[in-house]
C-alpha cells in the first residue's frame, strides 16, 4: 500500500528518543507508508508552554500546521502524544474566532484552516489494520510477553484525541499481538507515570513509576512496550531511581512498540536503534526464544499443536 502522510517528528524524536523515530520511519516505509517531513518544523510547545500561556502555546503548534498546509499536507501524524495534544488543541482552539485572532497576532499571517492530527499508533491501526501488519511479520515475537503501556494522555481527554478506547485502549495490543507475542492482561495500561514531575517533584514520579513496573512484573511481562517518549525515559532511562525509591531491583526493558514491530517485520536492528535502549532487549527476547521452543517441545511430546484460537491473545494476569 502507499500513503503520504505529513510527519512531525518532535524535539525528543530528535534527541532523547531518537530510537522512536528512526524505528518508525523504518516500520512505516516497510509497511507502504510514505512520510512527508513538515517543512522547517519547529517545536510544538509540548507540555511546559500551554501551562505559560495557551495563545502563545497554539501558536507555536499553528506554526507547524501551516507548515504543514503550505506543503499541501491536509493530515499529520507524529509519534509522541504529547505533540499530537499540542497540534490538535490549537487545531480545535483556532475554530474560536476570537482566539484565532489572538494567533494570528503572533503568527503574522493567516492562521491553518483545519488540519487533522493523528498518532503514528492511530494510522498502524486503521489505515494499515492488524491483518496486514500480521502478513508482513517475517519474524514473530513468539514466547515474548509484551505489557502494552499507553500512558495517560494518547487516548485521552476522548473528546480530543478521537481514538480508542480513552480507559481501554486495544490499538498496541492488537499490533503487538498481530507480530506474533503474548500480549498480558495489564491493568495500568493507562495510568501516569509521573510524566514531567520527574523534575519537580521526583518522589512522585518514582512512586507512579514503580508501580507501572510492579504490575507488569506481576502479570508475567518480559518487557513493556511503550509509545511515550517520557513514559520510556521514566520508566527507562531514570529505572536506578526508581527502584531505588521502591527498594525493588527490576530489570525489565521498555522498548517502543515500533522497536517490537521492526523486530517482527525483520528489519535489521541498527534500523531500529535497539541500543539506546538503557536496559538492553536481548535478555527478555532470548528468554522469550526459549519458553517457545519448550512449550513446543512440550506440544510434539504431547502430540498437539500450539494454535491460538482467534481472538485469544491476551494471556491474563498471573
Amino acid at each position: 500500500m502507499s500513503a503520504r502522510l505529513g510527519y512531525y517528528p518532535g524535539c525528543s524524536q530528535s534527541g532523547t528518543a531518537a530510537e522512536y523515530d528512526i524505528s518508525t520511519r523504518a516500520c512505516c516505509k516497510a509497511l507502504g507508508i510514505e512520510l512527508a517531513d513538515l517543512p522547517d518544523w519547529t517545536c510544538c510547545g509540548s507540555t511546559p508552554a500551554h501551562t505559560v500561556d495557551h495563545v502563545l502555546a497554539a501558536a507555536l503548534a499553528a506554526r507547524n500546521l501551516l507548515q504543514a498546509e503550505s506543503a499541501g499536507l491536509t493530515r499529520v501524524a507524529t509519534p509522541c502524544p504529547s505533540c499530537l495534544s499540542a497540534l490538535k488543541t490549537a487545531d480545535a482552539h483556532l475554530a474560536d474566532e476570537h482566539f484565532r485572532a489572538r494567533v494570528e497576532a503572533l503568527l503574522g499571517k493567516p492562521a491553518p484552516g483545519p488540519v487533522e492530527c493523528v498518532s503514528v499508533l492511530q494510522v498502524l491501526y486503521e489505515q494499515v489494520g492488524e491483518q496486514a501488519v500480521a502478513a508482513a511479520v517475517k519474524r514473530p515475537l513468539t514466547g515474548l510477553r509484551v505489557a502494552p503501556y499507553y500512558g495517560c494522555i494518547l487516548n485521552r481527554p476522548p473528546g480530543l484525541m478521537a481514538f480508542d478506547d480513552p480507559e481501554n485502549p486495544v490499538a498496541m495490543d492488537r499490533i503487538l499481538a498481530a507480530c506474533g507475542a503474548t500480549v498480558v492482561e495489564f491493568p495500568f495500561k493507562t495510568e501516569c507515570c509521573g510524566a514531567a514531575f520527574g523534575m519537580p517533584r521526583l518522589d512522585v514520579m518514582q512512586r507512579l513509576s514503580a508501580r507501572i513496573l510492579d504490575m507488569a512484573r506481576s502479570c508475567g511481562a518480559d518487557a513493556i512496550a511503550v509509545a511515550c517518549p517520557l513514559c520510556q525515559m521514566n520508566l527507562d532511562l531514570r529505572r536506578g531511581q526508581v527502584n531505588a525509591a521502591s527498594r525493588q531491583n527490576i530489570q525489565m526493558p521498555v522498548p517502543y512498540f515500533s522497536q517490537l514491530l521492526g523486530l517482527a517485520l525483520g528489519l535489521p536492528e541498527t534500523d531500529l536503534a535497539l541500543h539506546k535502549l538503557v536496559l538492553p532487549l536481548a535478555p527478555a527476547l532470548e528468554a522469550a526464544k526459549a519458553r517457545a521452543n519448550a512449550e513446543n517441545g512440550a506440544a510434539k511430546k504431547n502430540g498437539t499443536t500450539q494454535n491460538t484460537p482467534a481472538g485469544k491473545e491476551n494471556a491474563p494476569c498471573a
